[in-house]
């Protein structure tokens, strides 16, 4: 009997699914008291060098009073060639080395479910780790090589859009053929693919024929959150604050890339660079805005943009169900309160929404079909339940054609039902 795994490491979530015996099953991973098939795709190292993965390591990283290095988004880190590693309490970490943390953990909890052990994966990979081909050859590469760190000596990639497709056919009657528009929204890309999918026993044959047509974005998630923090959040760290050069008497602005890193949650941490903190020192002796300085430098040294992201993630989540959400979020003596508009959102976030319609309707071209020739829109991860998001695909292939499945482990399972190609 040979048993395979399937793990889809995400931008915010990993998920773990065994393939044994013909058959798929999505293991809880995580500990948290609730969604146990999904665990937070974060690090903590305490300063006791121990490490934690997924729900523990936020546990730890509260009760420690984020002491400790906090890590998350790692995924986003994959293609970028300029970032190859970390010292962490004076240990260096190559990326390939913090992505296997939590592969390991993953797999370890799938060996106990088993009871042996397995050293096959499938692995998901979204359709773009980044626009420059090159630079996904690299995450591609480095996704490869921390799974060989974890323990797994064969291992495979399937595109994260496909899998959910192939989540979609097992649900199908044997014979029911498809043609299916796929849309899986993650943390950092959202990927899109239209596929021919059949009921039945037909994992074995071959499926680069059945797709039609493949693309990818890089805009989710994260993206919506960053865009959130930008227009409503960064004001109170100093997004508005000037000051005046060392012998000058005019104002200046503090630099954007200062704003920009703040406003990308697992970037943070970059700011803790000397030469950027003193940068930010000396800003604050000659600022218009002292205070917004001052938080500044305490989200720095405290560590609290995890939190902060969460609020922000909270409002705008909440905006899927009801017109109005409150930002809020209190640290220190920085007390937020911002309240986000339904409407107000969508105008943020219209280049971004843009940006995914442009993809969407170059996939749909690619596929050589009309929206009226798809049977079925199948959408996947948190980022499909926006309102907006719902509305791009209603208006192009109708309201009646939008599955409503679960939208997070679809692409976990399809990775499971995958095997039989590989094997």
């Amino acid at each position: 009997m040979q048993i395979v795994f399937g793990i889809d490491f995400g931008t915010t979530n990993s998920a773990l699914s065994v393939y044994r015996n013909g058959t798929v099953e999505v293991l809880a991973v995580d500990g948290n008291g609730g969604a146990g098939e999904l665990m937070r795709s974060v690090l903590y190292f305490s300063e006791e060098n121990e490490i934690y993965a997924g729900h523990e390591a936020i546990s730890h990283y509260v009760s420690d009073g984020a002491a400790g290095r906090f890590m998350q988004s790692i995924k986003t880190f994959l293609p970028n060639t300029s970032f190859d590693s970390t010292e962490i309490f004076g240990k260096r970490y190559m990326i390939d080395d913090l992505v296997a943390i939590i592969l390991r953990k993953l797999k370890a909890s799938g060996e106990a479910h088993v009871g042996c052990p397995v050293d096959s994966v499938v692995l998901g990979r979204p359709v773009v780790f980044s626009t420059d081909a090159a630079k996904d050859a690299v995450a591609e590469k480095r996704l490869e090589k921390a799974a060989r760190k974890a323990g797994f000596k064969n291992i495979w990639f399937q595109y994260e859009p496909v899998a959910a497709a192939l989540a979609f056919e097992s649900t199908l009657q044997a014979g029911q053929e498809r043609t299916v528009f796929i849309g899986d929204f993650g943390g950092g890309t959202s990927d899109f693919s239209v596929i021919r999918v059949k009921g039945g026993d037909f994992a074995r044959s071959d499926r680069r024929s059945d797709v039609l047509s493949l693309g990818g974005v890089y805009v989710a998630g994260d993206k919506f959150d960053s865009q959130i923090m930008w227009d409503k959040v960064a004001h109170h760290f100093g997004r508005y604050a000037r000051y005046k050069t060392m012998g000058k008497e005019e104002w200046v602005s503090i630099p954007k890339s200062i704003i920009y890193t703040l406003c990308q949650w697992h970037r943070i941490p970059l700011l803790r660079a000397r030469k950027t903190r003193e940068l930010i020192r000396v800003i604050k002796g000659t600022t218009d805005d002292c205070r917004a300085l001052e938080h500044l430098e305490n989200i720095i040294s405290d560590n609290y943009g995890f939190f902060l992201f969460q609020a922000i993630e909270k409002a705008k989540c909440e905006l899927s169900d009801r017109d109005r959400a409150l930002i809020s979020f209190t640290e220190r003596d920085l007390c937020i309160s911002e309240d986000l508009g339904k409407g107000e959102f969508e105008m943020l976030n219209a280049e971004n929404f843009q940006q995914i319609t442009t993809c969407i309707d170059g996939v749909i071209a690619g596929s050589g079909l009309l929206s009226a020739q798809i049977d079925t829109v199948f959408l996947t991860g948190g980022t499909s339940r926006i309102p907006h998001i719902q509305a791009l695909f209603a208006e192009r292939f109708g309201l009646d054609k939008l599955e409503k499945r679960d939208a997070f482990t679809s692409v976990v399972h399809g990775l499971g039902a995958s095997v039989p190609l590989y094997i």
